[in-house]
């Protein structure tokens, strides 16, 4: 199908390393939330509260606009059945809603299949950041993936042939074992002469672009920007995609000053894109989600967090109905799985939400069943 600039849009900004819901959405009225974090814990009196139980992480200040406006939910207790508590296996049943077997396809890659499946335009969904996320991938899909707006082609940036073939052996370890070596290169190949043709589009969108937000210097932040830049060209871009820095968010230790940092990049950026998009009069068509693997440990290890379950998602845009969905997880001992919080809403639900409520598609076979929607999204 032919896109428009009102087609919906969605935009995914993927928390890499398991973010730490407990000092996140903080159940700062709680007494076990004290008992449990004796070490990493935000002071009562640092808390944003939303409610007379939960509050923001106090370096959440520039989200608290959007929450107060009702331009922002969160999903509490996400996760999904028999948690596993690797960063890469717990990713990959993220982004391919298959938990009990090594899928080939990305939720994603199977969404831009279906809003374009004539392939009619070669940037409904393009990844800033170095190499494809796998909820994007899917044989005969083509994406871009994007390491610099100004600067994206085929490999562009990747001058000598040593780097060049290094960057195609990542590609090949991180798909052969699931698509087979001779998929994965007819993959790389058809995907190379869809990213000639989409380099040259992408290439008019920085040139479009004026604002008066000033990101910031992170790679995320100017990702973002990136994102902005795309979606304001008018490319028919539907799905843009970019991740926090490598597993930045896997706080084992000194935990209280590397998350204060990230958690405010994370809400510096999210406010600057909305607030980017509202200058433009362009926010109308778009959803953001921010989600992450998993949450971390209740206990405190005594300087940070270990690896969790049950974590929250974030939902940003003019079109969401913003609020609290589900019950946030019960700290009570007899309540936690193995000292986790317990995940009440299927990650799946939230996806399905996504495509049938947003984009207005068949969520089953891309999610794999039938899941709880919920109701973030006004109708």
């Amino acid at each position: 199908m032919t896109s428009t600039n009102q087609d919906p849009v969605l935009v995914v900004l993927q928390l890499s390393g398991g973010n730490d819901i407990l000092n996140t959405v903080i159940p700062y009225n709680d007494p076990l939330y004290v008992d449990n974090r004796p070490n990493v814990r935000i002071p009562t009196d640092q808390v944003i509260p939303i409610n007379d139980n939960l509050g923001f992480n106090p370096n959440m200040a520039p989200l608290k606009p959007l929450w107060d406006e009702g331009h922002m939910a969160i999903v509490q207790g996400v996760g999904y059945p028999n948690p596993n508590r690797s960063h890469f296996r717990s990713m990959d049943i993220w982004h391919t809603c298959e938990p009990d077997k090594i899928a080939e396809e990305g939720w994603l890659g199977r969404a831009i299949r279906d809003l374009d499946p004539n392939k009619e335009n070669v940037l409904t969904g393009v990844n800033f950041g170095r190499g494809l996320p796998r909820a994007l991938a899917a044989p005969g899909v083509p994406v871009a993936s994007v390491g610099s707006l100004e600067t994206y082609g085929v490999l562009t940036s990747i001058e000598q042939e040593e780097k060049r073939s290094e960057a195609l052996n990542i590609f090949s370890r991180m798909y052969s074992p699931t698509m087979g070596q001779g998929p994965v290169f007819d993959y790389l190949s058809q995907n190379g002469m869809d990213a000639l043709t989409g380099a040259d589009i992408l290439a008019t969108a920085p040139g479009k672009y004026s604002s008066s937000v000033e990101y910031g210097a992170s790679s995320t932040s100017q990702y973002m920007r990136n994102i902005a830049q795309v979606h304001l060209a008018g490319l028919g871009t539907r799905i843009l995609y970019t991740t926090a820095p490598y597993n930045s968010f896997d706080t084992h230790a000194t935990q209280m000053t590397a998350h204060a940092n990230l958690i405010t990049d994370v809400s510096t950026m999210v406010s600057d894109f909305y607030a980017d998009l509202k200058e433009h009069n362009a926010s109308e068509n778009v959803l953001l989600l921010v989600f992450t693997e998993f949450g971390r440990r209740v206990h405190d290890n005594g300087s940070g967090t270990d690896h969790g379950s049950g974590g929250a998602a974030f939902l940003f845009g003019d079109k969401v109905k913003g609020g609290l969905y589900g019950e946030y997880p019960s700290l009570e001992a007899d309540k936690l799985l193995d000292g986790d919080l317990h995940f009440n809403n299927d990650f799946r639900g939230l996806y399905a939400t996504i495509l049938e409520d947003w984009f207005g598609l068949d969520a089953q076979p891309i999610v794999n069943g039938s899941f709880e929607k919920m109701d973030f999204i006004a109708k």
